[in-house]
C-alpha cells in the first residue's frame, strides 16, 4: 500500500484547538494535563490510576459477561494493567469508517504501551445510552461507480429511547447487497453484516457483533454502559457529581471563558440551567434541567437527594460521560476525534474534582482510501487531496484545466508573458511621463488578465464536454474521496471498502497506523 500524509490543517473545518493540540501541544498545556507527544505522559497517567482490587474484580466480571473469556480480559485482571479506551455511538452497519480507525488506533497504542512495560488492553465503549436515533438510523455506502447510497433502518424508536435498546424490525440488507453487487467481496461482506444485524436484536447488540467480527484478533474488549453491572460501577461517580453539581458547573463555565480568552472554542455549550445529567426512566433518557435548586424533566421535578438515591438510573451528558467512563476503567489514554478531544478540554475540570486524574488525549488515525484507478486518475489530472474540498463542480473545473492541450496552454502562457512584459515597459515609460497613470494601467491589465483566465476556463469546459470519460472520472473521484462534501471517513461506512478490497484491508490499515504522526493519510489500496 502507498501512503501519503496530509496535515490536519489542510482538511476542512479543522479547529484551532485541535490543530494546536496535535501540532503545538505546548500552547494547550493549561487545558490538558497530559499530551501524547510527551512519552513520559503515559507513565505519569498510569501512575495516577488507583483501581482497588474489588473494583478491578467487579469490572472484569462485568466485562466477562459482555465479552466472554479472552487474553485481554486475563491481562486486565492483573494489578497495574491499564486501558486504552475509545468509543462510538452504536449505529447501522458499524457507522462511519472512522469507528474502525478509532478501534485500530486503540489496539496499536495498547500494544506499544505493553511493549514499553506499561501493560495495557484496548477497550471500546459502546455508546448505547445516546438517544438521538436520527443520527444512527442510517448509514452511507457507495456503489460500483462510487456514488453515495443511503441505507436506513425501517423502523423507529420511542421518544428519548436509548439507541442501543432500539429493536431491529427489518434491516436493509437487500439494499446493501444491491449497492455492493459489483465489488469482488460484496456477497461475503453482505453475508457477514446480515449475520450481525438480525431482526429482533437491539441496535447495540448488532453493532457489537459486527464490530467484534471485523476486529477479531486485535484483542479489543467491549463495554456497554447500559448493563446493570456497569451502571453499578458508575454510580459512585454519578453521586459525587450530583453532590458537587453547582461547583462543577462554575468550574466548567470558568473553563469555557478560559478557552474563549485563549482564542479557542468551547465544544459543549453550557448555560445556567444546563445539568450534567439525564434520567433513565421507563425506557427513556430524559434531559434534566437545573432550576431553583431542583432538577426538572419533562415528567417531573427532583431534588438532588432524590437523584442521588437513583444514581444507577442517571446517565451523564457529553462532558461528564468521559469522567464516569474513566472512573469505571483504568484509562491511561483516550482515543478520539477532534470534537471528542475538544470535550476533554472542558471535562478536565470535572476530572480534577471527581477523579484527581485524567488520561492522555490521543487523536485517532484518519484515512482516505483510494484504489489504484483513483490514484492513476489523480496523477493524470494533477490532483491532490486538497483539490476535492471545494465540491464536485470545482473539481470539474480543475480537471477541465488539466485537459487543455499542451500547445494551446503554451500559447496562452506565452500571451500572458508577452502581455506582462509589454505592461512593464509601458509602466516604465509612464513613470517618466506621468506617474499618476500607473494605477489606470494596472487596473486595465487586471481586466485583461481576467479575460485571459476566462478564456482558459472556457477552453477547459469545452474539453470536458468533448470528453465524457473525463466527466465520469470527476464524478467517480469526487464520490469516492469527498462525497457530499464530507471527508470520506466521516460519511461512508467501512463496509463498501471491505467489499471492494477484502477483509485483509483491516490489517493493512492497522499496519499503517503511525502514533508518532498526527497527519491524515491518503492510502492507496
Amino acid at each position: 500500500m502507498e501512503c501519503t500524509c496530509v496535515r490536519q490543517t489542510e482538511l476542512p473545518h479543522t479547529t484551532k484547538l485541535f490543530a494546536d493540540l496535535v501540532y503545538h501541544p505546548d500552547r494547550v498545556r493549561s487545558f490538558y494535563p497530559h499530551i501524547s507527544q510527551d512519552p513520559d505522559s503515559y507513565a505519569a497517567a498510569a501512575k495516577q490510576i488507583d483501581l482497588s482490587p474489588d473494583r478491578r474484580a467487579a469490572l472484569v466480571s462485568a466485562l466477562r459477561e459482555q465479552n466472554g473469556p479472552s487474553d485481554s480480559l486475563d491481562l486486565l485482571a492483573q494489578p497495574g494493567t491499564v486501558a486504552v479506551v475509545t468509543g462510538q455511538q452504536v449505529g447501522l452497519f458499524s457507522g462511519p469508517a472512522y469507528t474502525i480507525y478509532k478501534a485500530l488506533t486503540a489496539a496499536r497504542l495498547a500494544k506499544e504501551l505493553t511493549g514499553r512495560g506499561i501493560p495495557a488492553v484496548p477497550v471500546f465503549w459502546l455508546a448505547t445510552e445516546d438517544h438521538d436515533f436520527a443520527e444512527v438510523n442510517h448509514v452511507w455506502v457507495f456503489d460500483g461507480d462510487h456514488q453515495p447510497v443511503q441505507l436506513e433502518i425501517n423502523g423507529s424508536s420511542g421518544a428519548g429511547q436509548p439507541v442501543g435498546e432500539v429493536r431491529l424490525t427489518s434491516v436493509p440488507i437487500d439494499s446493501l447487497r444491491e449497492a455492493l453487487r459489483e465489488f469482488p467481496f460484496g456477497p461475503e461482506v453482505a453475508d457477514r453484516v446480515a449475520m450481525a444485524y438480525l431482526p429482533g436484536r437491539t441496535l447495540g447488540q448488532a453493532f457489537s457483533e459486527l464490530l467484534r467480527d471485523l476486529l477479531r484478533g486485535f484483542g479489543i474488549l467491549q463495554i456497554d454502559p447500559m448493563a446493570p453491572a456497569v451502571r453499578a460501577l458508575a454510580a459512585p461517580t454519578i453521586r459525587a457529581a450530583l453532590e458537587h453539581a453547582q461547583e462543577l458547573k462554575k468550574l466548567v463555565l470558568a473553563r469555557n471563558r478560559e478557552l474563549n480568552a485563549a482564542g479557542y472554542h468551547a465544544q459543549v455549550h453550557v448555560e445556567e440551567e444546563t445539568s450534567f445529567f439525564f434520567l433513565l426512566e421507563n425506557g427513556r433518557r430524559l434531559a434534566l434541567r437545573r432550576r431553583n435548586g431542583n432538577y426538572l424533566s419533562p415528567d417531573g421535578r427532583f431534588s438532588s437527594e432524590e437523584l442521588i438515591e437513583r444514581a444507577d438510573h442517571i446517565s451523564p451528558n457529553a462532558l461528564l460521560r468521559p469522567v464516569v467512563q474513566d472512573s469505571i476503567l483504568p484509562t491511561v489514554a483516550y482515543i478520539g476525534g477532534p470534537a471528542e478531544l475538544a470535550y476533554l478540554a472542558q471535562s478536565a475540570v470535572l476530572y480534577r474534582t471527581l477523579l484527581g486524574r485524567m488520561p492522555v488525549p490521543v487523536h485517532r488515525s484518519g484515512f482516505t482510501i483510494v484504489d489504484q484507478r483513483g490514484r492513476k486518475l489523480m496523477n493524470r489530472y494533477q490532483l491532490c487531496l486538497n483539490d476535492f474540498f471545494h465540491g464536485e463542480d470545482a473539481l470539474r473545473e480543475r480537471i477541465a484545466a488539466a485537459l487543455v492541450p499542451q500547445g494551446l496552454r503554451g500559447v496562452v502562457e506565452e500571451t500572458r508573458g508577452a502581455l506582462s512584459q509589454a505592461v512593464e515597459r509601458l509602466e516604465t515609460e509612464l513613470a517618466a511621463f506621468d506617474p499618476t497613470l500607473d494605477a489606470a494601467v494596472r487596473k486595465s491589465y487586471g481586466k485583461i488578465e481576467y479575460q485571459l483566465s476566462k478564456i482558459e476556463r472556457k477552453v477547459g469546459r469545452e474539453m470536458m464536454a468533448r470528453d465524457e470519460r473525463a466527466s465520469h472520472d470527476a464524478s467517480y473521484l469526487s464520490g469516492l474521496i469527498y462525497p457530499r462534501k464530507h471527508l470520506q471517513e466521516r460519511l461512508y461506512s467501512m463496509i463498501p471498502f471491505l467489499a471492494k478490497h477484502g477483509f485483509a484491508l483491516i490489517n493493512e490499515l492497522a499496519d499503517n497506523i503511525n502514533l508518532d504522526c498526527p497527519d491524515h493519510q491518503l492510502l492507496v489500496a
